[in-house]
């Protein structure tokens, strides 16, 4: 496990120490919490892109139209 030690202004610790004793939890456990969201997001979007490269724009427009001719939006 590492040790980082992050620079903050002090209201914003404050805040963050506020939301930690709120949610019943440490100020560690809340940063894993939100690293690990983040992370996530990060691999999701790059997924995305990988597969949107190798993707086919016509065939993605065709799908879209057959799920518009399912589920017409409202205007």
């Amino acid at each position: 496990m590492s040790t980082l030690t992050i620079r903050l202004p002090d209201d914003k610790a404050d805040k963050i120490r506020d939301m930690a004793r709120m949610k019943g939890i440490s100020v560690n456990k809340l940063f894993d919490e939100w690293t690990a969201q983040m992370l996530t997001e990060m691999d999701v979007e790059r997924r995305f892109r990988v597969m949107a490269a190798q993707g086919n724009p016509q065939a993605a427009l065709r799908i879209l139209e057959k799920v518009d001719q399912i589920h017409p939006s409202n205007p």
